[in-house]
């Protein structure tokens, strides 16, 4: 099956177009976040690996909110046995679960969590290449090819601690910076009520969709990019693309229950410290031009989902 991070980026996907035909106006939401979020605060170092360290910071930003967040997906990268990591990453997860096993869930998957407080001793290095060790498992199951992944590297006999040390000291460096930018700047942003992370939605059954945070009914999705393109003076504004939008609407709109109760859609640019807000109703008539129906508009979305888009897929060659 495939995800809604990937149709949101193929144009001729009819969840695509559906999107950007029912809220066609982006221009404005795009220049207003540009403008509020200033100047990159914390930049990546050079030979990081973009996508890689995103998820590492990812995974820091959900322990620092959430007291039982799962780790189920880097079990399941550590399952598929495309890498040699097998006894590392078991050492691993092992130490995370702190004597808890992973459960069977109702779609057939896994469950595997931790408890962020059990470690509250470790250092910052630790946390970071834990961090990082766990967004390179979650490679293993996502990626469509891992034959250059750094767990290549490892071996059957390697541990955790081998595991641990794939992480470069820049990386680390960089990684503690946007964890201390997140507690000045995201942190204090966050409502009070439930906390979730990893989260899936009623439409994930349709389509593949696991978003970063909802915290008392506001839905935010972490972006550790660079931004926009150097100026002259090699600085950076950020950005925020039509599909970064195009992906929290999916989430609203996938959550077909209302089971969480989402008020609020919210973007957190970890490399500016900047926590962008939308109420849902405003940022919904925003860009639709009109005021929405979320109820119509979410059976709308689901029809999309489960009428046009697998024989798409099947076009496509999925």
């Amino acid at each position: 099956m495939s995800a809604l991070t990937y149709e949101v980026k193929d144009v001729r996907s009819p969840v695509a177009v559906w999107l950007r035909t029912t809220f066609p106006a982006a221009k404005e939401i795009q220049a207003e976040f540009r403008l509020a979020a200033g100047p990159q605060r914390v930049v990546m170092p050079a030979g990081v690996a973009p996508g890689t360290q995103g998820a590492a910071i990812d995974f820091w930003l959900r322990m620092l909110v959430d007291p039982h967040p799962s780790i189920a997906l880097p079990l399941m990268g550590l399952l598929s046995g495309r890498a040699p990591c097998l006894r590392a990453g078991r050492e691993l997860l092992a130490d995370l679960a702190a004597g808890d096993t992973p459960r069977r869930v109702a779609d057939g998957g896994v469950e595997l969590r931790m408890r962020p407080a059990g470690f509250a001793e470790r250092g910052d290095e630790w946390w970071a290449r834990v961090c990082y060790a766990l967004a390179l498992l979650v490679e293993l199951y996502r990626a469509p090819s891992v034959e250059h992944s750094r767990l290549m590297r490892l071996t059957e006999s390697s541990g955790a601690a081998d595991l641990l040390a794939l992480a470069t000291d820049a990386e680390v460096t960089d990684m503690v910076a946007m964890r201390d930018l997140a507690v000045e700047r995201l942190l204090p942003g966050l409502p009070a009520g439930p906390v979730t992370t990893g989260m899936t939605f009623d439409g994930s059954a349709d389509l593949n969709a696991d978003a970063d945070l909802i915290a008392g009914g506001m839905l935010v999705d972490f972006k550790a990019g660079q931004g926009g393109k150097p100026r002259a003076d090699g600085t950076r504004a950020a950005s925020l693309a039509r599909t970064d939008l195009d992906q929290l609407l999916g989430y609203t709109l996938m959550d077909y229950s209302n089971q969480y109760g989402l008020h609020t859609i919210a973007v957190y640019a970890a490399r500016f410290g900047h926590l962008a807000t939308w109420p849902i109703a405003e940022l919904g008539e925003r860009m639709a031009g009109h005021p929405i129906d979320l109820t119509r508009l979410r059976a709308e979305f689901m029809q999309i989902l489960r009428g046009q888009l697998p024989p798409y897929q099947v076009r496509r060659g999925w």
